[in-house]
């Protein structure tokens, strides 16, 4: 494809992001650089420190009161001894396309103001173990539903068919 130093210098960093997902946190590119062949070629030597490949080992939940870690495991289905992953970690804690994630549960149970915070903890040769840091908050409940801009029907129509109603407690997933 057609070389632009734009974009080349904003996909450096999504090369780091693809070792990230294989495991090598630490890997960092030590030097680049491009010169032109001819008219129409481009030659580009990266060279990447890939660094040690790491590997999760004990993950612990830390504020949890309304669900148990047990359950909270079940839901990130990280094992020990699986090759580090930070996007899959996030993806699993906030936000998954592919699924349920720690996130919609407790948003699906009205915690709203939820949040987890994963941190390392110990880094021992090559393995990770994190502590997942969690704050619940109350739980929310929905206090009024307002539509905006409805041109085509009337507003008790649209009311009729939504699931979230004034009173009841916030669920993610109903709002969705």
């Amino acid at each position: 494809s057609k070389f632009i130093p734009n974009l080349y210098e904003s996909d450096k960093p999504a090369i780091i992001l693809k070792y990230n997902e294989k495991g090598y946190r630490d890997a960092k590119i030590s030097f680049d650089s491009t010169s032109r062949v001819s008219e129409n070629r481009v030659s580009i030597d990266i060279t990447i420190e890939e660094g040690s490949q790491y590997y999760f080992r004990n993950i612990k939940w830390v504020g949890n009161t309304v669900h148990s870690s047990k359950v909270l495991n079940k839901i990130l289905d990280i094992r020990k001894g699986a090759v580090y992953n930070k996007k899959t970690l996030d993806s699993r804690l906030l936000m998954n396309q592919n699924g349920r994630d720690v996130s919609s549960l407790y948003l699906d149970d009205g915690y709203l103001f939820f949040q987890v915070n994963a941190v390392e903890v110990k880094i021992e040769n090559d393995s990770i173990d994190f502590e997942m840091r969690i704050y619940e908050g109350k739980q929310a409940r929905v206090n009024r539903v307002t539509i905006v801009g409805n041109d085509k029907t009337n507003d008790h129509v649209i009311r009729r068919e939504i699931r979230t109603r004034p009173g009841e407690l916030f669920s993610r997933s109903d709002i969705i």
